[in-house]
Order: C-alpha cells, then structure tokens, then sequence
C-alpha cells in the first residue's frame, strides 16, 4: 500500500551532506580529551551584551511585525551600509530585512519566479544552498570558474561569492566591476553574498555596493549580509539584502503574502548590533588568534593553505581524498568538513573553521 502522502518536492533535492560526516564525528568524540568540532562555522562566543539588551528590551511585542521591519531598522541598515561598505544614496527601498541569509539563498529563485528553462549559476566551490535554491525551483544550475564566460543565454541568476565559503577567496574590486558590468550587458540578475565581509585577514573585500564597482548604480545587482558571523547572532536569524529597488520591491510584496518576517525583538536587536563597531572588533581579534593558531599548527603538520585570505574558514590539502584527511584528524579528535560538501573540486580539500572556543582550539593545536 503506498504511503497516503509523500513530498515530491524532497526528490528535487539532493542527499544532505552532512549526515556522511557521522561515524566520523563518532570517532572524534571518543577522544580521551573530547571532540574539538571544527566541521561547522556556528559562533560559539556570546552575544554581545548591547544586543542581548536590545533584544529583552523588545521582548514585550505582541503584535505582528512587518515584513519591511520597523523604520528604525531600514535606517540602522542603510547607515551601515554607506559607513561600512561606502554604499551612496541608500533609501529604505533599497533594503530588506531576511529571515537568516541560508531562507534568502533557498528560497530566492522561487519568488524571482525561476522555472524549467531558466538558469541559476555559482562559484564551481560554493556553499550548497545555492544549487538547492535552483533546485527548489525546478530551474536548471550549473557552476563556473569565471562567470564571464558562462553563455548568458537563459541564465536568470548569477551568484557570487566573496569572501568565498568553503574556500575564503576574495574578488578584488577589479574583478566585481568586470563581472558586474558584464551581467549587466547580459540582463543577468546578479546576487553578491557577502555575509563574509568583515572578516578580511589579508585582504580587503569590497562589496558590489560600492560605487567603485557599480558606478553609482544599483541596477541588476543584490547584496546579501547577515549578522550570524560578525555579531554571533546565528541564533537570532537575522540579515538582510540591498540592492536594486526594482527587484527588492517584488520580493517585498512576495514575502508579505508568505509572512516571512523577522521577529520584532530580533529587529530591536539588529539596530544595536549594526549600531556599534566595537563589539566587531573584538570578535574580529578572537577569530584572528584562532586563525593564526590553527594555521600554523595545521601548516606545520604538513598541510597547504589554499586562499583563506579572509571569512571564517582554512582551505587545507594533504594532496589525498579529503574523506582521508577526515579520517585522520578524527583519529586525533578533530573534526573538520570534507571539501566535496562544496563541489568536486573540493575533493583533496577540507574545511576548517575558527569557529571553535579558545579552549578546543588549544586542544586542536596540540593534537597536530
């Protein structure tokens, strides 16, 4: 007898990756000292005292918030944006709070109205949700090395990537403006995700909201932020896109009749947390002294360090089948992701984040 219902929608996706990584994880955790988890780039260091303030000062709010979010929180983001990344003539149609960065990637080409027939392109290394958010939508997806040679015909979305998850690849300003005018040429919508912005080691990054590289034009390019990684505030689901009005506006009315809003504390909390510098400072140092410390130990256990100029991440190689490096640092009580969760490319590669307390980090260091 067949199941009375089944989701057709779980067989446009593929395997969750993740589960793969459990008897190693397994391993690791039989460590005498326990397991030092560096597989995933979940903030463990608190929430800024400011915020955490912010938020229980709204935590009285029961009526429904809006999906635009308060008028406070459009100024918070827009004065960020122009202070931070030196974005120019922002107004409040120009942005759009999200329910987390990962909802916005899953679910865009569905309310972009992306079918069969249409094309969503990403870095040949890249954070899975990308070919998920294709899939969810039935459009086609394919992945590049430059996305200027991709053939423009069809392709709907182009998503970039800097600083880069797995690999923490940074595209210099010249290389945004080359890609952004030629998706333009193209009529290709462009997405920035650039929830790694901040953390910048050795180098820069730019956003495409700069004026350097859009010429002062917002026309066909999104950016998207999120404060999971600058604020510790993954728990909180909150971020936020900006970008071109004419495609803000659209998914503002496609959001408001899905209900996909962002709680009124959470919304308090953002103000605080976009309104002060400091808190970002600090955590930018610890992640700096981790980095350095894993780096170095990892360097001198005989890996190579590929990019990793900037975000939250070490893109590490013993030139072997990344389930082999796996294996070995779980038998050392490490866990780290394998690079195929990112695409074949990542094969000999793993990734390491700094995302662990100062504590498992020392212990890592030690084991290696």
């Amino acid at each position: 007898m067949s199941a009375p219902f089944a989701s057709p929608v779980t067989d446009r996706l593929p395997a969750f990756p993740w589960d793969k990584l459990a008897p190693y994880k397994k391993t690791a955790a039989e460590h005498p000292d326990g397991i030092v988890d560096l597989s995933v780039g979940t903030p463990v260091d608190p929430v800024p005292d400011l915020i955490q303030k912010a938020l229980i000062a709204a935590a009285d709010s029961p009526g429904y918030p809006t999906v635009w979010g308060t008028p406070e929180l459009r100024d918070a983001i827009t004065g960020w944006l122009g202070r931070r990344l030196g974005a120019r003539d922002l107004t409040h149609h120009h942005v759009l709070p999200v329910v987390g960065s990962k909802e916005l990637v899953a679910w865009l080409p569905t309310q972009l109205g992306l079918g069969p027939g249409d094309r969503v392109a990403y870095p040949r290394l890249a954070y899975p949700t990308y070919e998920v958010g294709a899939r969810l939508a039935r459009a086609d997806h394919e992945a590049y090395d430059d996305p200027t040679e991709l053939d423009p015909a069809g392709l709907r979305l182009l998503w970039l990537n800097s600083p880069s998850n797995p690999t923490g690849r940074v595209l210099s300003k010249a290389e945004l403006t080359r890609i952004v005018a030629w998706a333009r040429a193209h009529g290709v919508l462009l997405l920035s995700d650039e929830c790694y912005l901040e953390l910048g080691w050795e180098a820069d990054p730019v956003s495409v909201l700069h004026p350097d590289v859009n010429g002062g034009s917002y026309d066909g390019i999104v950016a998207v932020h999120s404060l999971s990684k600058r604020s510790n505030l993954a728990g909180y689901r909150a971020a936020f896109i900006a970008g071109d009005p004419a495609v803000l506006g659209p998914l503002l009315e496609i959001r408001k009749h899905g209900g996909m809003m962002t709680s009124a504390p959470t919304q308090a909390a953002v103000v605080a947390a976009l309104g002060d510098d400091e808190h970002v400072r600090l955590q930018r140092d610890r992640y700096a002294a981790r980095r350095t410390a894993l780096r170095d130990a990892l360097l001198s256990h005989g890996f190579r360090i590929e990019h990793s100029e900037a975000s939250l991440y070490l893109w590490a190689t013993r030139d072997e089948s990344c389930w082999d490096t796996v294996a070995h640092l779980a038998a050392r009580g490490i866990l780290v992701a394998p690079g195929d969760f990112y695409g074949p490319a990542g094969a000999r590669f793993v990734r390491v984040a700094l995302t662990a307390t100062d504590e498992r980090v020392a212990a890592a260091v030690a084991r290696l």
